[in-house]
């Protein structure tokens, strides 16, 4: 492929970069699978036209590659893209477009003879004739029955740090040693099919070795693997002391790539001028205001035109005291509290009088109705809205996990300092609820006592505990993050609503997202925001605002209530609590009744019980709806 340009292979939604097939992921392309590769072989840099802005998130970004340590960076960048264009792979080329990626398992497999060799083995030749349909491309095999196609060889080896390497087919073929026939020996791989998940020999065409890929398979196959390389394709690099054991997996697994996120809904500007709050935010742009001379320079540009809100001096002494207090900081650590993004979005959904509309944020409010007043203190309409997403890091085998942040290894996202991290933004709209204050707060005294609710503390202090890392430093709390009692009670309503959402008025439970805003116990909160998160056009015409009105409303409350009620799975359901030693964080919930999308839920579907809103047969006083609600 001596080409002055990439051939461009295929194409995907932004969102589907951010969160699916990301940076050192692979992606399965109708006949053949590629890897995206580091940020370094991005080719927008110069390009401004994707630059993301939202500064609570980009603030939020810094302090997680701060504890991965990472680079800093100071701008959000969506993967490059060109609307209206036409497939010439010279013209997306001259526009500086498209994300790099390279064939990954870069052996192949002949599907007529079965002939496996490596890409650079020049076995293999790459067809693309018509530029216009990239998913056209292919490699294939020039042997004695024609052309026939070249698939990748779907093995690979992979390590609980990230590292991602090639199946060592020949030394595993000849048990570590070399062919005695030929330095590079031709194989063939012979997938034998049958109901077992693995049956394939491998074959040694020179000296005629056969091995069948069962042997590198499970506990006694890792003592048959080679140690791990420290490979990280997507950069190029390798780390020759890594001392993981390597894992074999098959290319695509589910398991092999795990996005490390995170998002924020861009808010109209504060009304009470909160420097502090400003300059953290801000702080890539603010950061050399030093005098007054440059304050004036910057609020003279249309960019900076905010400033003239605020006094200069005070700006001044506000950029000033945030340099100190960034001088003065430690590097966080896994048990450090991450940057709160969810606050202002509270101050902001709750806030009376209700902000002024935006191109991106417009609130208005209705009428609770009459029968949902003892349950909700304020229903509103988010009528328009924007979530900023931005990926800085992912893991392979072990998720990322938002109660023990330590217990999976981060990969980088680039080799070298980048200012930038991929991200995306979606438009649509939303309900936000709020819960009656005085009865969360008697509910949750009641809960002091629940032996329910206690067990789901245990099992969460087991949870922490029995994924305890070394990475973890500083005295270890198995209880540092538990999200509170009146946030279970708040989650559990959310994946109802969401849930009877998609039943009964057409949109797919994946195409709507949560937000919980329990708050703390100095700062209690009750609110949830259930918006649209796609971004396509499902959602984002009123068809969500409009079910917060009467008697759109009180209907959907009263089915979700309803269905809560009953679990085809009970009385196993109904009966689940996580008693000792099970550290599992959920009680009455499970796929038929609770659970949801993935991507909806922003806890992965822990902290649910739905034992908490409706009557389940055993202790009553522990429902926080109100008895004129209940089933």
């Amino acid at each position: 492929m001596s080409t002055n340009y990439y051939r461009r292979v295929g194409a995907a939604r932004p969102s589907h970069l951010m969160y699916t097939a990301g940076v050192g992921s692979l992606i399965d392309l109708p006949n053949f699978s590629v890897l995206v590769k580091g940020l370094e072989s991005w080719s927008h840099a110069s390009l401004t036209d994707y630059v993301i802005d939202e500064p609570r998130l980009r603030t939020a970004v810094n302090r997680s590659l701060q504890f991965y340590g990472a680079a800093q960076i100071n701008e959000l960048r969506s993967a490059p893209w060109m609307e209206g264009a036409d497939n010439s792979p010279k013209e997306w080329a001259a526009q500086g477009v498209g994300v790099p990626v390279t064939p990954f398992p870069q052996w192949l497999r002949c599907t007529a003879c079965n002939l496996l060799a490596p890409i650079d083995s020049q076995a293999f030749a790459f067809v693309n004739n018509n530029p216009r349909t990239p998913h056209e491309a292919k490699f294939v095999h020039d042997c004695r029955r024609g052309k026939p196609l070249a698939v990748a060889a779907r093995f690979t080896l992979v390590c609980t740090a990230g590292h991602l390497d090639e199946f060592p087919y020949a030394p595993f073929v000849h048990h570590g040693a070399a062919c005695a026939k030929m330095p590079r020996p031709l194989l063939r791989m012979k997938d034998h099919g049958g109901n077992q998940a693995a049956n394939v020999t491998l074959e040694c065409v020179a000296c005629g070795e056969q091995r069948n890929i069962r042997d590198a398979m499970g506990d006694r196959g890792r003592r048959n693997l080679p140690r791990c390389r420290g490979r990280h394709p997507h950069l190029g690099t390798y780390q020759p002391d890594c001392d993981k054991e390597a894992t074999l997996m098959v290319a695509g697994a589910s398991n092999q790539w795990f996005p490390i996120t995170l998002s924020a809904l861009a808010l109209p500007p504060s009304r009470n001028g909160n420097l502090a709050e400003l300059v953290e935010e801000r702080w890539v742009e603010l950061q050399n205001i030093t005098s007054r001379v440059v304050f004036d320079a910057f609020a003279g540009t249309p960019a900076y035109a905010y400033l003239k809100d605020y006094d200069a001096e005070a700006l001044i002494a506000a950029v000033q005291a945030h340099q100190q207090r960034l001088e003065g900081a430690s590097a966080p650590t896994a048990e450090s509290a991450p940057v709160d993004l969810l606050s202002p979005e509270w101050e902001v959904l709750s806030s009376s009088p209700m902000p002024d509309a935006t191109d991106d944020f417009a609130l208005e409010g209705v009428t609770v109705p009459d029968a949902l007043t003892g349950l909700f203190s304020d229903v509103r309409q988010v009528q328009r809205l924007r979530e900023a997403r931005a990926l800085v890091g992912f893991t392979r085998l072990d998720a990322p996990d938002k109660e023990t942040p330590g217990i999976a290894t981060p990969v980088h996202l680039s080799r070298t300092s980048q200012n930038w991290v991929p991200a995306s933004e979606v438009r649509g709209e939303g309900i936000f609820l709020r819960v009656r204050e005085d009865l969360m707060a008697e509910w949750e005294e009641r809960m002091q006592k629940s032996p329910a609710m206690q067990a789901h503390r245990d099992a969460f202090a087991r949870f922490r505990t029995n994924r305890k890392s070394d990475r973890l430093r500083g005295e270890f709390d198995p209880m540092r993050g538990w999200p509170g009692e009146r946030y279970i009670a708040l989650h559990s309503l959310s994946h109802l609503l969401i849930r009877t959402i998609s039943l009964e008025c057409g949109y797919s439970s994946a195409s709507l997202g949560e937000r919980i805003y329990a708050g703390d116990a100095e700062h209690p909160r009750t609110g949830i925001l259930i918006y649209t998160a796609v971004p396509d056009s499902e959602g984002t015409l009123g068809g969500l605002v409009s079910l917060a009105e009467d008697p759109h409303f009180e209907r959907i409350v009263r089915r979700a209530l309803h269905d809560a009620a009953r679990c085809s799975s009970d009385p196993l359901c109904a009966e689940r609590l996580p008693r000792d030693p099970a550290d599992y964080l959920h009680g009455a919930a499970c796929h038929v009744c609770l659970f949801v999308s993935e991507t909806t839920c922003e806890r992965g579907n822990r902290f649910l019980d739905r034992r908490f809103l409706v009557p389940l047969g055993d202790e009553s006083d522990q429902v926080l709806t109100p008895t004129s609600l209940r089933p």
